[in-house]
């Protein structure tokens, strides 16, 4: 055997150093880190796309077609969430409904006022019936609604908004279809619930 060889022989198996496990350990981390972040930009760039008034929505979207039922809250890509609450009868046979309004935006938002009358609406009927004979429902307290909704919104707060209906018979769906006001467009979000 010559020295070389025995040289080899003796020496143990090289073992790696600390020093380069680190540095892939740190190299992996970054790594992670900027597809993280290059996920989370795609997904706002995503948003700015389609507008911040869209609704973001698990499960049902709260459109015409997929309503939300009481006690569901509308999420909008901007922060705002809009629950309509559950109809509870009253003894002269009229139903109160909360609709809460809760500002996540990182600004005030103006709820309505003249030029918004039709922020929150009530229609007879399932959501997207055009017609719903028999089933009518008297909205008694548009003016307070209205009210209501005037003063502006201020950031990280939330306003509860009483909606009182009278409907001809028990059992009659109503539909409540919630349009905040926004600079450029926002989504409605409808609501259906059932009287009795």
């Amino acid at each position: 055997m010559d020295t070389d060889e025995a040289a080899t022989a003796t020496d143990p198996s090289p073992v790696a150093s600390p020093r380069g496990f680190y540095g892939c350990a740190i190299a992996l981390i970054v790594l992670f880190t900027l597809i993280a972040l290059g996920a989370h930009a795609l997904t706002e760039f995503e948003k700015g796309l389609d507008g911040d008034g869209q609704l973001e929505q698990p499960g049902l979207s709260g459109s015409m077609s997929q309503p939300l039922g009481p006690g569901t809250t509308a999420r909008y890509e901007d922060g705002l969430w809009v629950t309509a609450g559950r109809p509870e009868r009253h003894d002269d046979g009229t139903y109160g409904v909360t609709v809460t309004f809760k500002n996540g935006t990182d600004e005030e938002l103006r709820l309505g006022d003249e030029a918004f009358a039709d922020t929150l609406d009530v229609e007879p009927g399932e959501s997207g019936q055009d017609y719903a004979p028999g089933q009518d429902v008297n909205w008694l307290n548009p003016d307070e609604v209205a009210s209501a909704l005037a003063p502006l919104l201020p950031e990280g707060e939330e306003r509860t908004v009483p909606v009182r209906l009278k409907p001809d018979r028990k059992g009659a769906p109503v539909t409540l279809e919630v349009t905040p006001p926004h600079p450029g467009y926002r989504e409605t979000a409808h609501f259906q619930l059932t009287l009795g």
